[in-house]
């Protein structure tokens, strides 16, 4: 049974949420918040897997909520619910902890495949999202010429890892990323956790985030 805590400030949201996780048979609704200390309390009290977040609420906001949540032992996985006008707060969630993103207007079987798929480890953020998300992101992130842990990044990898690690970051699949460096998907899955595991990253979210932050990808590429 996937333990999902809502955390959204408006109720009628919540409310389809609940109805539309509640009607699944291993999915179950253990809590609501209308704001996110009370989702940091609720998270901590009641243990769930998948903690759908609001990012503009009153009071704590989603990103402080996240980082919260996420920080602690044992911690449920953060989807950040958004619309695309607001991918800063999205891009900060990711920087934050969270496991990926969900629009707010997502068809219902789009809502449970992605609370299933963080429930089962893995990351919400499509390659076609990606490319989106970084296009939309490009302006907020910072310039890579003021970066120093470039070098530090890429001296942990070897140099196939780093041809890996750069066509994930943008936002290539591991079929696509198979194909241009004629590999087989089984070979790309394998130098994505090597990646992941030597860099301490928990998905391939936070591989996009590290790759732009220290400039292994710069905006255009």
């Amino acid at each position: 049974m996937i333990r999902v805590l809502l955390v959204d400030d408006q109720s009628l949201l919540r409310m389809g949420f609940r109805l539309i996780l509640d009607a699944e048979p291993d999915m179950e609704v253990v809590g609501e918040a209308a704001d996110g200390a009370t989702g940091i309390r609720l998270a901590a009290a009641l243990h769930p897997d998948v903690v759908l977040m609001d990012v503009r609420m009153p009071g704590m906001d989603g990103i402080q909520a996240t980082g919260a949540i996420v920080s602690r032992e044992a911690a449920p996985k953060v989807l950040i619910l958004t619309t695309f006008d607001l991918d800063q707060y999205v891009f900060a969630g990711l920087q934050a902890g969270a496991s990926g993103f969900l629009l707010k207007d997502a068809p219902p079987t789009e809502l449970l495949a992605a609370i299933r798929t963080v429930a089962g480890g893995e990351a919400v953020l499509a390659p076609t999202a990606t490319r989106r998300l970084i296009d939309q992101l490009m302006p907020l992130l910072p310039d890579p010429n003021q970066l120093s842990n470039r070098d530090a990044v890429l001296n942990e990898l070897t140099h196939r890892e780093r041809s890996v690690f750069a066509l994930l970051a943008a936002g290539r699949s591991n079929r696509e990323i198979a194909t241009e460096l004629q590999v087989s998907e089984g070979t790309v899955k394998i130098h994505v956790g090597r990646i992941l595991a030597k860099l301490d990253l928990r998905d391939r979210v936070q591989a996009v985030v590290l790759a732009y932050e220290s400039g292994l990808i710069s905006p255009g590429r």
